[in-house]
């Protein structure tokens, strides 16, 4: 299973490279969908590494409409991420996994939407992360939070294998539109 799961990743890691240089324009047209997701007063956002669908136009349009935005941060490697008050062009610092993060001075919240990026997921909430668990550990650390996957249409498979520590999304804003999976 780990084998199975390590060269998905790969290969979901290829497609959404692919998917990027493909469709430079996606991350803005997902933007525009930013009024469908569900209603919360703190969105977590994250700074889009590598290929990852990125979120400045859909944090802008979050702005705009009056939501509070937040960023994760990583702490600790083992332990759920914790989320600091973020607005675009505030300083970022990189956080203890390597991903740009608010400064501790940053006020920490409770966001009520978590916006998480993935390799791959399914029309059942399946999501297929990096691998670190760091989403994982704080779904489970957070259940109350709304859980969206932010990603190209392009990532959707039929069904992925789940283990028992991965927590379902409740649904996913891709370039062309908000799917609830609940």
């Amino acid at each position: 299973m780990i084998q199975d799961k390590h060269e998905l990743r790969s290969a979901a890691r290829a497609l959404r490279k692919r998917l990027a240089e493909v469709d430079p324009l996606a991350a803005s047209r997902a933007g525009d969908h930013a009024d469908a997701l569900p209603a919360a007063r703190i969105v977590a956002l994250y700074r889009a590494m590598g290929s990852e669908l990125d979120t400045d136009a859909l944090a802008a349009a979050l702005e705009t409409a009056g939501r509070r935005l937040c960023l994760p941060v990583v702490v600790q490697r083992d332990a759920p991420m914790e989320f600091r008050a973020w607005s675009p062009g505030e300083p970022l610092e990189v956080d203890a996994a390597g991903c740009p993060a608010p400064l501790p001075l940053a006020e920490v919240v409770m966001p009520d939407l978590i916006l998480t990026p993935l390799l791959a997921f399914d029309d059942q909430g399946g999501r297929l992360g990096q691998g670190g668990g760091y989403y994982d550990r704080t779904f489970a650390a957070r259940p109350d939070a709304i859980r969206i996957g932010f990603a190209y249409a392009g990532q959707r498979v039929e069904r992925l294998a789940l283990e028992p520590h991965d927590i379902r999304l409740h649904g996913v804003l891709t370039e062309t539109g908000y799917t609830a999976f609940e």
